[in-house]
């Protein structure tokens, strides 16, 4: 372990690496890191690639990909805070120790301890029994070290059997995917541009599976506008059935017709209208469209005339764009013209017509 005074660089991490750990043990094949700024800058890329190392990235939002690490830092982290609490300036001197107390615990998953995995043998711990000395010197250090030694060793242990009991009550088998399944992806980590958090979509998508990383991690088929890693954790995965997923009753919608090189609707029929300051908007239900589809749209947005004098026929006292003592007569071969959106709606035995400006 190796006291740092705040977030280092790419290339002060390169050097620790290499004063503390490589000088001692060689170059390795391949570094296991999380996503932080020194480790994806491009300053790390080429000297890990210089130096012939590889670079593995751990899944986005998923620590536990780097979990080895990320355990022992919570187990040093424990420790200091329960020793160091009110000695916070002399937290570094008391690492040593810690690291000493963590390489001679046997891990789980070995059976042996870090000393034993490095050097092939256990190193003999202190002999806390000596004989007081004659230099209050030696004997202030002695005494001092036995405790931290001792403090170490018994919240390093406690809290190996804190994580394992409560790693073992949440973990579950994870599911897997196939290449082209839909699922949806939680938004835990996500940062969406709504107002509330609370009131968020817990899962957005569904978005297709692209490919398989490795056992539990996924790469998904994002739209271009989300900046993020596409590959995420199983964890923060859901299956999409076909019955949750959100489709217009009735099947597909119908395309939009093509008027003048622009797209335009049709209409099923005019629900309400409404005075926008010197606007009159009508209030239009789509053909092959659900009720959540329906919006408020200009009135010259609407390029059939005939369905606005239908709904005033039906609806005088409705606001219109005209008043009606003064209605408004289509004389034969008239054309109407608008800017928008729709034509014909069904129940209606004459065929309406675009107009040609759109």
């Amino acid at each position: 372990m190796i006291p740092l005074k705040g977030l280092p660089s790419a290339m002060q991490t390169a050097e620790a690496l290499f004063l503390h750990v490589f000088r001692n043990f060689g170059l390795p094949e391949d570094i296991v890191s999380d996503r932080e700024s020194q480790f994806t800058s491009r300053v790390w890329g080429l000297l890990c690639a210089q130096l012939g190392i590889g670079v593995s990235l751990s899944s986005g939002y998923h620590p536990q990909s780097n979990g080895q690490a990320e355990r022992l830092n919570q187990e040093i982290g424990r420790f200091l805070r329960s020793y160091c609490s009110r000695e916070q300036h002399r937290w570094s001197e008391f690492l040593p120790w810690a690291e000493y107390a963590q390489n001679s615990l046997t891990h789980s998953s070995t059976g042996i301890t870090p000393f034993q995995c490095v050097l092939g043998y256990q190193p003999p711990l202190f002999p806390w029994v000596g004989e007081p000395s004659d230099v209050p010197a030696v004997e202030g250090w002695y005494q001092r070290s036995q405790e931290v030694w001792e403090r170490a060793h018994v919240h390093l242990q406690q809290a190996v059997r804190r994580q394992r009991i409560q790693a073992d009550w949440r973990r579950r088998p994870h599911p897997s995917y196939r290449v082209g399944q839909k699922v949806w992806l939680s938004t835990w980590n996500l940062r969406l541009k709504l107002p509330c958090r609370k009131l968020s979509p817990r899962f957005i998508g569904p978005f297709e599976v692209i490919r398989q990383v490795n056992p539990v991690a996924y790469r998904l088929r994002l739209p271009v506008t989300y900046r993020i890693c596409h590959t995420f954790h199983v964890s923060l995965l859901k299956p999409a059935h076909p019955s949750m997923e959100r489709a217009p009753a009735g099947g597909e919608p119908p395309p939009p017709l093509d008027v003048e090189g622009s797209p335009a609707y049709r209409v099923r029929a005019l629900l309400d209208s409404r005075r926008v300051r010197s606007r009159i908007q009508y209030l239009v239900d789509w053909e092959g469209y659900g009720a959540e589809e329906r919006s408020w749209v200009d009135a010259l947005d609407i390029l059939d005339h005939s369905l606005t004098e239908d709904f005033h026929r039906d609806h005088p006292n409705k606001p219109a764009l005209h008043p009606r003592r003064h209605p408004r007569h289509r004389t034969p071969g008239d054309v109407p013209r608008g800017g928008g959106s729709v034509t014909t709606r069904p129940g209606v035995d004459r065929e309406r017509e675009l107009s040609p400006a759109f």
